[in-house]
């Protein structure tokens, strides 16, 4: 049995410990800063207790840290010198990490204790001189690991042998040899600058040879470049466990030594998750409750297995050993995600598709003849140049949803939904002054036939107002009429450049475009949004364009005709069918009437005309950067320059093809522009 005083004697009254664990540059009775806290002031101090004869520690700043060496131990590994069984833990603890031998002089493994070598004298406790011989895995070894799913082909990955014969030293430079029995087989693990051994069934069962390095870690060199996640388990055996069933693992010297947070920082680089996978003893659990503190910063997170923390069922081999999968394993993990994201998962919930009670269609705000333009919870942009009428245009769609129910008017060759509930209709304009805004609402009021604005129509000038001012503006004040009207039926906002600085600003034209599109969704609402500035060809150009192109359920641009009294619109995107499907509407000013007034579609040939044309350019874009293309390349440019379906991109090429726009080169199947090469 081991004896306290015997461990003194062996260790030089205890110094030999304190340099053993605290790694820190330290002399004896000088201050130094205490590793055990964050100390901020040296006045830590190893010193010769003379009424003792021993050496202890005693930390001036914090009294709690005050003790020999065995308190030190005990602390390290959670343990209480008063308490009588974790004393003698104590003293196996550090019988075994400074590999004193004590332990192999009980009676009961003499056998196992050879007549000490001769080798080579050392002046470096640390760097321990070995030799040792290997030999194959008996079928007895081999069955040893395959308990805990271990083969042949995990232990060589992992450059684990089994040991005939271990020769080395004790710390006292006495000279020793260990050899290996059926009952108490000697394991080593590998290094180029030492080897750790393990012997299961061994009083002593981790000893080492060669400089261990004060960053030992197991399973390191294994890791794939990347991956999901990494577990830092107690032991060797556990990460060979877990490497068995495809999961990826390192472990350290023991659970109780501080983990080097450098190694820690690079494995965020390369995993998703890093989970703390200790033993469920007193230790283990302690051990990893501190560590998950420590490196909080860096995400690492804590899994405990649903075991008795007793010494045959306490860690992840011992699961492995005792029937459970790699599938049950992983619903512990899953169990630790949902714990870790519960409040995400809640929100998230309510956001997934019930396909059992699907949701109700969405109510169609504006149409083009069968063709669905403006829906609830969507945007719907008006786009072109200056003088084109984009105002008046949007003015005309606000009409057809104040107008009384029943009554006919004029909206510009546009279908408009009546506003029967008398929900909010909200016109928000920041280019033009307040009396031009007057006019402009004067004659809206004047095409929806009514004698007096509704209460529900609201129209503000934000001229006024700062930039910031403006979205804060039409954020808090759509709130508040949703609730005063019990909805929203439509809203414009005519210059939606205007609420933020820069139309090609990334991050403030995806920022804007993401909060409309939020509010769209919460109040059930159609956005309709004015963008002033010109667009080319079927893409709008800009990221604030780029952005509406994206989200935007309908883009419509209205452009001059060739006769300037006449103002075309076409549709740029339709989320619900094609763009070139929709007809040309033409709309004019009349001096009789006061306003604009809609004069018809554009013949048939004028539409089959704009489609060939637009197409010819959308080609031609395409086939700048390269000479061929395949029919598949094609189809998936088309896709996503106009945002199209794949049908109606195929439709489009088939076009191409018979107005010979491109053509089919019979050698290889591609497609090419007549005159291009």
């Amino acid at each position: 049995m081991l004896r306290k005083d015997e461990i003194l004697e062996r260790t030089n009254n205890g110094l030999n410990v304190f340099r053993h664990y605290i790694s820190v540059p330290w002399r004896v009775g000088r201050n130094f800063l205490n590793p055990l806290y964050e100390d901020s002031k040296a006045s830590c101090n190893i010193y010769f207790d003379r009424k003792s004869g021993t050496y202890k520690m005693k930390d001036f700043g914090n009294d709690s840290f005050s003790g020999d060496c065995f308190f030190l131990v005990g602390h390290l590994n959670g343990l209480d010198c008063g308490n009588t069984s974790d004393f003698v833990e104590i003293l196996q603890i550090i019988d075994r990490d400074l590999s004193l031998g004590l332990s192999d002089y009980n009676p009961a493994h003499q056998s196992k204790i050879i007549k000490p070598v001769e080798v080579m004298p050392t002046t470096d406790r640390k760097n321990k001189p070995y030799t040792y011989k290997e030999q194959p895995l008996s079928e007895q070894e081999q069955d040893f690991w395959k308990q805990y799913g271990i083969m042949a082909d995990t232990l060589m990955h992992y450059k684990v042998c089994s040991l005939r014969e271990y020769q080395s030293e004790t710390a006292e430079g006495k000279p020793f040899c260990l050899v290996s029995s059926p009952t108490e087989p000697i394991f080593g693990y590998k290094n180029k600058r030492f080897v750790k051994l393990y012997r299961p069934f061994s009083q002593i069962r981790f000893m080492y040879g060669g400089t261990l390095g004060d960053n030992y870690c197991f399973g390191l060199e294994q890791l794939p470049a990347k991956g999901d996640t990494v577990f830092i388990t107690g032991g060797e055996k556990d990460v060979m466990s877990l490497a068995a069933r495809g999961l990826h693992a390192i472990c350290f010297n023991s659970e109780t030594v501080n983990i080097p947070t450098n190694i820690i920082y690079k494995l965020t680089f390369r995993f998703k998750h890093i989970v703390l996978l200790y033993d469920t003893d007193k230790t283990g659990m302690e051990s990893s409750k501190k560590h998950e503190k420590q490196l909080s910063e860096y995400g690492v997170k804590r899994l405990l297995l649903p075991l008795a923390g007793t010494k045959e069922e306490k860690d992840v081999s011992d699961y492995f050993r005792m029937g459970n999968s790699r599938a049950d394993f992983m619903k512990l993990f899953l169990e630790l995600l949902d714990t870790l994201y519960s409040d995400t998962m809640t929100m998230l919930k309510s956001c997934e598709i019930d396909f059992d009670n699907p949701p109700a269609k969405a109510q169609e705000i504006i149409s083009a003849g069968d063709v669905p333009l403006g829906t609830q919870g969507n945007l719907f942009c008006v786009t072109g140049g200056e003088g084109t009428g984009k105002s008046n245009y949007v003015a005309a769609l606000v009409a057809g949803s104040i107008s009384p129910a029943g009554t006919q008017i004029d909206t510009l060759g546009i279908t408009v939904s009546e506003n029967r509930k008398h929900k909010a209709v909200l016109l928000y304009d920041t280019e033009q002054s307040e009396v031009q805004l007057f006019k402009n609402v004067t004659n809206l009021l004047k095409r929806a036939k009514q004698k007096e604005k509704p209460s529900e129509f609201k129209a503000f000038c934000l001229t006024a107002m700062s930039r910031k001012e403006r979205l804060q503006a039409i954020v808090q004040s759509m709130d508040k009429f949703h609730y005063e009207y019990g909805g929203i039926q439509l809203v414009v906002i005519d210059g939606i450049a205007d609420l933020i600085r820069c139309a090609n600003d990334e991050a403030e034209s995806v920022a804007i475009i993401d909060e409309l599109y939020r509010l769209a969704g919460i109040y059930k609402t159609c956005i309709i949004t004015v963008l002033h500035f010109v667009p080319s060809g079927l893409k709008l150009r800009g990221h604030l364009g780029s952005e509406l192109q994206r989200k935007a359920a309908s883009i419509l641009s209205i452009e001059k005709d060739e006769n300037p009294s006449v103002s075309v619109v076409k549709a740029l995107k339709v989320r619900d069918g094609s763009p070139l499907d929709v007809p040309l509407m033409q709309f004019a000013w009349d001096k009789n009437e006061g306003m604009h007034l809609y004069i018809g579609e554009k013949p048939r040939e004028e539409k089959e005309k704009r489609k060939e044309k637009e197409l010819e350019n959308l080609s031609r874009d395409v086939f700048s950067q390269h000479t061929f293309i395949t029919y598949i390349d094609l189809c998936e440019q088309i896709q996503q320059i106009l945002d199209v379906s794949e049908r109606t991109a195929k439709s489009y090429i088939k076009f191409m093809r018979n107005k010979e726009i491109i053509i089919k080169d019979p050698s290889n199947s591609s497609y090419f522009i007549k005159g291009l090469i």
